[in-house]
């Protein structure tokens, strides 16, 4: 690639960035075609006389690589899993991902989501917005006790990067931190590392923020629910995978804990008929449709890091790197 000025580029999925953020970091780096979504049937055909593709969620695998002039896949995201990698080490073809881009945007998500739990955000706001505070006959209003959560334990399962910053924050509130190591290797941590069942049993806050694989897959149903606190509250921002649906639905409809918050979803988007959307309007339940990780800095660094690894392969430097 050293030797070719205008590399021929093709960004299969571009409405995965948002029409907010400046793509031009990319766009710069050649001779480049955008897309905003690229279906199955359609990824050979674009992809054939590209030098690098740039995607998120396209599944790019043998079938649309054989017979193209691939070098390069530019990965929209940290994971990997869209494409296939032992096909593109086989064949020479370069696979850059990036890491750690959205870390600030899900933990202050993360934080936001606890505290509207915590707080009854949802109630009081519902509160306020049917008329009902005008006619109190006193200047407050009580409904459903909320807590404070200092002095209070927060459990958290999974403490990667994004995990250890939320742990930070939750300090910050004066809360006693506690993990679970998925893997069982994250040991060497200045917190307290707990079983499944010791953490769930004996926290106020459950935040999950492992990967999806053969550990974590149904890592907390109907069982583990049913250990935690009345109050205690879960909020998922890992993958959808990881609590049952079903199950979370159920704890929350009857009341089982104190609330739930979740931005991603077994599949995506969820079915209709997921248990999950059949709850939306409960007020001990909050969602978002897996915008966690999409604050406007975390997008633009997304876009820089993904234009420098492209400048990077050009040069033939192994940055980020996964094949």
């Amino acid at each position: 690639m050293q030797n070719q000025a205008q590399p021929r580029i093709v960004v299969l999925d571009a409405e995965t960035l948002g029409e907010d953020v400046n793509i031009a970091p990319i766009t710069d780096q050649g001779d480049v075609t955008v897309h905003r979504n690229t279906s199955a049937d359609q990824t050979a055909q674009r992809i054939r006389e590209a030098d690098i593709v740039i995607a998120n969620k396209v599944l790019i695998g043998p079938d649309v690589l054989k017979g193209s002039e691939i070098r390069m896949i530019a990965i929209t995201a940290t994971g990997t899993n869209n494409v296939d990698l032992e096909y593109c080490k086989e064949n020479s073809i370069g696979v850059a991902n990036v890491a750690g881009y959205s870390t600030r945007s899900v933990v202050q998500q993360t934080a936001s989501f606890v505290l509207q739990l915590v707080g009854q955000a949802t109630y009081y706001q519902g509160y306020i917005a049917a008329g009902s505070y005008p006619r109190s006959p006193i200047f407050t209003h009580y409904g459903p006790t909320w807590f404070e959560l200092a002095g209070k334990r927060w459990g958290i399962i999974g403490l990667g990067t994004i995990g250890s910053g939320v742990a930070a924050v939750a300090e910050a509130f004066g809360c006693e931190i506690v993990y679970h190591s998925t893997s069982g290797r994250n040991i060497d941590q200045p917190y307290q590392q707990l079983s499944l069942s010791e953490l769930l049993q004996s926290s106020d806050v459950v935040t999950v923020h492992a990967p999806l694989n053969e550990q974590t897959r149904g890592l907390i149903g109907s069982d583990e629910l049913a250990q935690m606190k009345s109050h205690a509250v879960i909020v998922n921002m890992g993958r959808g995978g990881i609590i049952d649906e079903a199950a979370l639905a159920q704890a929350i409809v009857a009341e089982q804990i104190g609330g739930a918050a979740t931005d991603v979803y077994s599949s995506e988007p969820p079915a209709a008929d997921n248990p999950l959307m059949k709850i939306k309007a409960n007020p001990s339940f909050l969602a978002t449709p897996h915008t966690a990780w999409a604050s406007i800095e975390a997008r633009t660094r997304l876009v820089e890091e993904v234009a420098e690894n492209i400048r990077a392969f050009i040069e033939g430097s192994e940055r980020n790197r996964v094949v």
